[in-house]
């Protein structure tokens, strides 16, 4: 499993301890930049994004909850993300902008809510290296996961077949589901509250790579 914290559940008026206790623990960082348009939440930017990234050497997984990402994907290229997914429901020339990531030396991924289908994907598994499945409704916190979105996981990962694409799932995830999330095909992970609830983020780090784990071994023995 490769774990990606969303910053936004981090104390931000505390976040250099948070990137501290993340710092050798995870494998991303979940940056949810959300415009108020296409989600109705607002969070921040591309300046916030270099802010942070000045202060960890974690790589960064920008999640773009935004509409007409073309024009705001660009802002991020001079940060070298480790890679930059965008909707595919807020584009029309989703193959053009994976392309144009892809170009920069940054992997490029695409996300989509829970009502789209996987067919939206036709013409994009050749031109992506991530698809991140909305197990919740972007924007709106507190929300549980969405069970079906596991058989979703797991069309997926047929309809990847022998492609290098990391499929990625976010919202409502905790020790309790995590497991057979990953059974489902999925490799990595966002987690918002599951990390930085009660600020024990070392303790709630190792509560969900012991829940993964045992995934693991189950299926093994399966």
């Amino acid at each position: 499993m490769d774990l990606s914290p969303s910053i936004l559940a981090a104390d931000l008026t505390d976040l250099k301890a948070s990137l501290n206790d993340l710092e050798g623990r995870v494998e991303y960082l979940h940056m949810d930049v959300m415009d108020g348009h296409f989600v109705p939440t607002l969070s921040f930017g591309e300046l916030y994004t270099k802010l942070l990234k000045q202060h960890t050497d974690i790589p960064l997984d920008v999640h773009l909850m935004v509409s007409q990402p073309e024009k705001e994907v660009p802002k991020y290229f001079p940060l070298e993300p480790a890679n930059i997914t965008f909707h595919v429901e807020a584009t029309d020339f989703g193959v053009r902008l994976a392309r144009e990531i892809r170009k920069n030396g940054i992997k490029a991924g695409v996300s989509l809510n829970p009502a789209t289908p996987l067919s939206s994907l036709d013409y994009l598994l050749d031109e992506i290296d991530l698809v991140l499945i909305m197990s919740v409704e972007p924007g709106f916190y507190g929300q549980s996961f969405i069970e079906s979105s596991l058989s979703k996981i797991q069309r997926l990962r047929d309809l990847i077949g022998d492609r290098d694409i990391t499929i990625e799932v976010d919202g409502g995830i905790d020790a309790s589901n995590v497991g057979e999330i990953l059974q489902a095909g999925a490799r990595r992970i966002v987690a918002g509250s599951a990390c930085f609830k009660g600020g024990d983020i070392p303790g709630n780090i190792a509560r969900l790579r012991d829940a993964a784990a045992v995934s693991v071994d189950t299926k093994h023995v399966s």
